[in-house]
Order: C-alpha cells, then structure tokens, then sequence
C-alpha cells in the first residue's frame, strides 16, 4: 500500500503526517504558533518562517516514530509548494526537497488548495467526482467545480478579501481574541445574529463572485457607533458572511449539473453556523452534502499527505527544481476578476 509522507508549512502550523492510499492516517503531528503570534492579533510571516525551521524535522521524526516506519519505507515526498507566506512554503519545500533526495524518493508539490480541495475524499471514501467546493479559509474564497485530480474549474473567487480573513479582521476590531475564527463564533454564540443591520454584498445579484471588504467596514462603523455588544456585532457579522456564501452557492448551484455532492473545504468550514446552512442548502437541491472533519478543515499535513497520494496515483511528480509560490491558482485558465488581482 502506498505511504506518503506529507508537510504543511504555509502558514502558522507546522506539521507532517503519514497517510497510506487507502485513506489511513498512520501519524499526524502539528505545532501551532498561536501564543507567539497572539501579541500581534495576527500572522507575522519572518515569526512563522523562524517557528517552521525550528519545528519540521523533529515533528517528521515523531511521526515516523509513531507510525513505526522510516524513510525507506515511504514511498513519496509531499510537501506544500504554495500558495502562502513564502518563508514558510520555503521551509517546507526545501525540507521535503532534502529528504527525498536523501531516501531518493519521488516529491510531490502540493498546492495546498489542492490539499483543501481533496481532503473531503479523505475524510469521505464515497465522495466521487465531480463536486462542487466551496473553498472558504483564511486567505481564499471560491467556489470550484472539481473534476478530477489536478482538474478544477474556478467559477467564482473573492473580487476584494476573503471569508476567513474577514473573521480574523473582525475579531480583531472586537478585542475577541486571536485566532480570529474561533473567538468570533465563540462570541456569536453569546449575540443576537439580527440585532445589527449588516450588508450582505452581492447577494441577489447576477455578479457570481464573493465581496467581504465592505462587510469588514460595517462592523468597525457599528463598533465606533457604540449602541451594540461585541457579541450581538459577531453573530450579526458571523450571519451575514453565511447569508453571502449560501446566496452565491445557491446561484451556482442552479446552473449546475451532474454533480455527486456539495463539498466545504478550508478553515472557515470549522464553522458550525457556516457547516449548517450550507447543509441546508445541499438537501434544498438534493445533494449530499460533505464536509471533512472538523480537525481537517484548518491548515493539517495529513491533507497535504493525501493530496500527494492521489498526485502519486496518477503518475503526478515533480523534480527538485519546483519552486515555491506565495501565489498558485488551482485554475489557472480562469479569467481574472476585477478588484481580485493575484488573489484570484
């Protein structure tokens, strides 16, 4: 059975994991960063980098310990090679680059929105393409038809910030804490999703795409205008961003067709509210709805792990010369959308 060994390193988690093609995950090991990057109520990148070169390989020990195997006995190397904060896609990379190269073994470059993208079928061994994903983490927001390894097309992305970073955005705004995600649905628990008149941009309208940047403004105006709690301002905020992504799911959704299920990836699928709704709009146009467990969702080396498998499987290797990309659309054909730049 084929056993990969898998690194994240994108972002604030470091991590490796050992995951067989049939879908076991034999180790995974993660080290978070939030207390050093608390202090500054978000991701400071040369912290991150520094955290990731320091971490890695002892984590990659670990989990080899604790799956009992060694180098020999992996049968590729996958690593994130983009997109995200360039210093810690580096470390990632390089270290996978180092080590196969030392066991000569075959590397394989992940894209960590492929990472995202797939680890649905991970999770769920009846999930069949095609699907369609909605994308939702820190740093993206898309929805995508997803037909095969490799094969994504892009129907929809954020023209301005994503959902996550929204969240993280408002938490800050609210003093509720960093992760941002976390401390905002945390304080919606405790509010009044309608005691706040919020925008929900684009909503009801033909524009196919997704806008947070004016949403993020209407709760810094509804904190300076101090007749709202924090709390009723994050469940208002925490409803409008999923009243936004069901309408633009909803409206792809309707052109759609031979589809098996509507799939959540990424961070912002770790929320409850968002898992929900979306749920619910999978059963209103009778379709499974599959959305991978909770520890899944966030930034994770087993995901990274599997997408490599399934590269693997399909003959996709790359050579030690790949680069590492702070940018990589999974659809590289899709047309550039106003206002999202690189971000698309």
């Amino acid at each position: 059975m084929t056993l990969i060994l898998g690194l994240e390193s994108s972002c604030d988690e470091t991590a490796a994991a050992l995951v067989t093609g049939d879908r076991r995950i034999l180790a995974h090991k993660l080290a978070g960063q939030e207390a050093a990057h608390r202090p500054y109520g978000g991701v400071v990148p040369e912290i991150a980098a520094r955290a990731h070169v320091e971490i890695l390989m002892p984590l990659v020990e670990a989990a080899l310990a604790e799956a009992q195997v060694t180098l020999d006995d992996v049968d590729a190397i996958a690593a994130t090679a983009g997109p995200g904060l360039i210093g810690g896609v580096m470390v990632g990379l390089v270290t996978g680059k180092a080590l196969a190269l030392a066991a000569n073994k075959p590397l394989v470059a992940v894209n960590h929105l492929e990472g995202h993208a797939l680890s649905p079928r991970l999770a769920d061994p009846d999930l069949e393409f095609p699907y369609m994903l909605l994308l939702v983490s820190g740093g993206h927001c898309q929805l995508l038809r997803v037909e095969g390894v490799g094969q994504y097309r892009r129907l929809a992305t954020t023209i301005d910030d994503a959902a996550g970073e929204a969240f993280d955005k408002t938490a800050k705004l609210l003093g509720l804490g960093f992760p941002g995600g976390p401390a905002v649905e945390a304080a919606a628990r405790l509010g009044d999703p309608k005691a706040v008149k919020l925008p929900r941009p684009l909503a009801g309208t033909t524009e196919p795409h997704f806008s947070f940047a004016g949403l993020k403004s209407a709760v810094l105006r509804a904190r300076d205008a101090g007749t709202h709690s924090a709390e009723d301002i994050a469940a208002s905020f925490q409803q409008a961003v999923v009243d936004c992504l069901v309408d633009r799911t909803r409206r792809q959704l309707a052109d759609a067709d031979e589809l098996t299920a509507l799939v959540v990836a990424g961070g912002v699928a770790a929320n409850t509210a968002v898992r929900g709704s979306l749920q619910a709009l999978a059963a209103e146009h009778g379709l499974p709805f599959v959305a991978p467990p909770l520890w899944l969702c966030t930034d994770n080396a087993a995901m990274i792990g599997w997408a490599g498998a399934e590269r693997f499987a399909a003959g996709l290797t790359d050579g030690l010369d790949v680069a590492a990309r702070p940018r990589w659309p999974l659809d590289p054909m899709a047309e550039t959308v106003r206002g999202a730049g690189v971000k698309a």
